[in-house]
């Protein structure tokens, strides 16, 4: 019952938030980059829910398109990188010897060096753009997904199903594809959900630094950096993009923990 109700919050949570995104452009109540100097710092009103922030640009507006940056910036990115690493950590795992090596080795690679020092070596050498911040995540993440796969993996290529496999004549891309991955899916799809969480905060953690997204942008983590100098005069600036920033993360965790539970419990394979 926990791990259900675990789930059904965390869907709940992140639907919310799609819906936020995708419905943005007819929800906000105005322009999120319209300014408006005569209503900085507004409290909110029927035309400004949550009043404007210190360019008064509505509040509620910005929220709203800032699901979007957050959203749209990690959930398709990592959905082509989850795809690649799952094929490849299995694969590699599968075949062992040089391919399973060199998928260690680029792991241990990647994984060596911090986000932040990926993000700011591509920054330098290419330019501050959003292009550098889903090159940076999209190499620390596969790394991480790639060792995920890769350790399940190996657990389940010394099962009896994958042997049998083999010894009835399957290709190497049929065992992979139609035995080993469907049951390294279940266990991988845990570190998705809370790897999408662990890049919606590197996103706004950039954002925040200035990295990558333009001054202005209606993204949560760049909405707390300029609040700063607001926070005293008015704190709902900060406590507003907290709040989604800290809730939508909060959903996908709940989902990957409750699966994790979930998958844990039953421990069943698979076998096409």
């Amino acid at each position: 019952m926990k791990r259900k109700k675990q789930i059904l919050a965390g869907l709940i949570l992140i639907g919310f938030f799609v819906l936020m995104a995708s419905a943005a452009p007819w929800l906000a109540p105005n322009d999120p980059n319209a300014t408006n100097l005569a209503l900085k710092n507004g409290p909110p009103t029927a035309e400004f829910p949550l009043g404007c922030d210190q360019l008064g640009r509505c509040e509620l507006s910005r929220l709203l398109y800032g699901a979007r940056y957050s959203l749209g910036l990690s959930v398709p990115v990592l959905m082509i990188l989850a795809s690649f690493s799952l094929f490849a950590g299995s694969y590699a795992s599968y075949r062992g010897g040089v391919w399973d090596g060199a998928v260690r080795i680029l792991c241990d690679i990647f994984m060596a060096f911090p986000l932040i020092v990926i993000a700011m070596a591509l920054v330098s050498t290419i330019d501050n753009s959003v292009v550098s911040i889903i090159v940076a995540i999209g190499i620390s993440m596969t790394a991480w997904f790639l060792r995920m796969v890769r350790s399940y993996a190996k657990t389940e290529c010394g099962k009896e199903y994958i042997e049998s496999a083999r010894i009835s004549g399957a290709s190497e891309l049929r065992i992979v594809i139609r035995h080993l991955i469907p049951n390294v899916f279940p266990q991988f799809v845990v570190y998705f959900t809370t790897g999408i969480a662990a890049a919606i905060m590197s996103v706004s953690g950039f954002a925040f630094l200035g990295v990558g997204l333009i001054a202005g942008t209606p993204e949560w983590g760049a909405m707390l950096n300029e609040a700063r100098n607001s926070m005293y005069t008015n704190p709902g600036l900060i406590v507003y993009p907290g709040i989604c920033l800290i809730v939508c993360c909060a959903g996908f965790n709940l989902l990957g923990e409750g699966l994790r539970d979930t998958i844990g419990k039953e421990g069943e394979h698979h076998v096409a």
